[in-house]
């Protein structure tokens, strides 16, 4: 079970799932007010996937990340791919997978 941190607001739980404007975290909705959204991720959940957001940290191990619209920075592990339509991809961390954006750049950091 991994350590969700939306706008400063600590969750705990293995998938997350924003779609529109609705955050759900294990099925429970967890939207804040701001329509700003920043994620952290510490620990370990199975997927990630988001519509839109500013940016997306991970810190911790993910199986997939995917987002339609928003910046990825992996510091931590995605064991599967990432993938992003409109957005940055800052890899520090490793990935198993394949990084792909359609409008974005994609940098290796090691």
């Amino acid at each position: 079970m991994g350590t969700i941190t939306i706008n400063g607001k600590t969750f705990t739980g293995n998938s997350i799932s924003v779609s529109g404007d609705k955050i759900i975290i294990d099925g429970s909705d967890v939207t804040p007010e701001s329509k700003q959204i920043n994620i952290h991720v510490l620990g370990s959940i199975q997927d990630l996937e988001v519509s839109m957001c500013n940016k997306i940290t991970i810190d911790g191990t993910v199986g997939t990340v995917s987002t339609k619209s928003g910046d990825v920075e992996v510091k931590g592990d995605i064991t599967g791919d990432v993938k992003t339509m409109s957005g940055d991809v800052d890899c520090g961390g490793n990935i198993t997978g394949s990084v792909k954006t359609m409008s974005g750049d994609i940098k290796y950091r090691k």
